[in-house]
C-alpha cells in the first residue's frame, strides 16, 4: 500500500463530493486534484500554466461529458502523448452508452466504469477503483523519471 495522488476530471459538483467524501472515508491515502473541464485536465497534465508546479497523478478519473474538450478528446491527447500516456486512466462517468464504452477502448482506457447512481454503491466503487490502482498493481513511471 503507497500513497497515492489522482486527478479527478469532473465538472458535476454533486459528483466531485460524493467523490471527495469517498476518499475521505477509504483506509487508503490518497490526495485528490480535481479539475472542471477537459482543457484544465490537458493543463494539469503536461504542468502548463496555473498547473505549472503540480505533481503528476498516479491515475485520472476521467468523466466523458466535460466542458472545453470531452473525456474523449482528454483521453486521446493523453494516450497519445509519450511524457503522460504511462498514466492510467479511469473512465468513470454515467454514460453507458455502447458508443461511449467502445470509443474510450479504441483510444487506450485503461477501464470503463459507470458511475453507480445510490451513495453506497458509490463509495464502494471508489473504494475498489482505489485499492486497485493504489495497493494492487504496479504503476510505470515514465521512461525519463
Amino acid at each position: 500500500m503507497r500513497n497515492g495522488h489522482i486527478l479527478l476530471v469532473e465538472d458535476n459538483e454533486g459528483d466531485i463530493l460524493l467523490t471527495q467524501e469517498a476518499f475521505e472515508h477509504s483506509s487508503l491515502v490518497a490526495s485528490l486534484s480535481i479539475v472542471r473541464n477537459g482543457k484544465d485536465a490537458i493543463d494539469f497534465l503536461i504542468k502548463q500554466g496555473k498547473f505549472a508546479d503540480k505533481a503528476s497523478p498516479d491515475f485520472v478519473l476521467l468523466d466523458v461529458n466535460i466542458p472545453k474538450k470531452n473525456g474523449h478528446e482528454v483521453l486521446k491527447f493523453i494516450k497519445n502523448n509519450d511524457a503522460i500516456k504511462h498514466i492510467p486512466v479511469v473512465m468513470f462517468t454515467t454514460s453507458s452508452t455502447p458508443k461511449d464504452i467502445a470509443m474510450a477502448y479504441q483510444n487506450n482506457a485503461n477501464c470503463y466504469i459507470t458511475k453507480p447512481v445510490d451513495v453506497s454503491s458509490f463509495q464502494t466503487v471508489i473504494n475498489q477503483i482505489e485499492s486497485f490502482w493504489l495497493s494492487t498493481v504496479q504503476l510505470s513511471k515514465p521512461q525519463n523519471a
